[in-house]
């Protein structure tokens, strides 16, 4: 069933309206979806792995065209539609310290963190509760973006075809691999801060009340 579910993506991947599909993933993950567009990103880039950097540029464009709805969505409508979004994405507990940390550290945790599995939209949507100075939002954004997907582009574009046979030899492994990074990701937001004696501690135990 995996195998088969890989090979009709891969079909789709190659469909001439690929790229809107690709778009529209990218966009709405930055703001709301819960699924990451990089899985449709990598197998768009093993069917053309010639197009590979431009399918990069258009998530990473289109990435942070969402991530602006998201801004949006935090500075504009937090209370009605914002706080209900992270009750659903379960970033409730992670969204008071991510305000923090952006307050404390602006467009570095932007361009840092939105280049790890940590949720983005996370990022979005608090960057436009707090307030923050939307064109070094949107800097930063294209800066963390270029980096999440454009190492997608490259890989695939210099390695493509030895990647597609450790794909499809090792579907199952890949597979687990990445269903790991993506928990792995939803973990490492419920803790945004971390622990231990790190200047961090303060927004590792940030709560709603202290957002002001």
């Amino acid at each position: 069933m995996l195998r088969k579910l890989y090979y009709w993506t891969l079909e789709k991947a190659a469909h001439r309206h690929a790229e809107w599909w690709l778009a529209l993933f990218a966009f709405i993950e930055a703001s709301f979806f819960p699924v990451p567009p990089h899985p449709l990103l990598g197998l768009m880039c093993l069917a053309e792995p010639k197009k590979a950097i431009r399918y990069a540029a258009v998530a990473t464009f289109a990435s942070v065209a969402g991530g602006l709805l998201g801004y949006a969505i935090g500075a504009l409508l937090y209370d009605t539609v914002g706080r209900q979004l992270l009750a659903l994405l379960h970033l409730t507990d992670s969204f008071p310290p991510a305000a923090c940390y952006l307050r404390e550290y602006g467009a570095e945790i932007i361009m840092i963190k939105g280049a790890t599995p940590i949720p983005f939209k996370l990022l979005t949507i608090t960057a436009g509760f707090i307030g923050m100075n939307l064109g070094t939002f949107v800097l930063a954004s294209i800066v963390s973006r270029s980096i999440s997907f454009m190492i997608v582009g490259v890989l695939f574009r210099v390695f493509g075809a030895p990647i597609k046979r450790f794909i499809d030899k090792y579907l199952g492994l890949v597979t687990i691999g990445f269903v790991v990074l993506v928990v792995g990701g939803f973990y490492l937001a419920v803790h945004f801060g971390g622990g231990g004696d790190s200047p961090g501690d303060k927004c590792s135990a940030a709560t709603l009340e202290s957002l002001g």
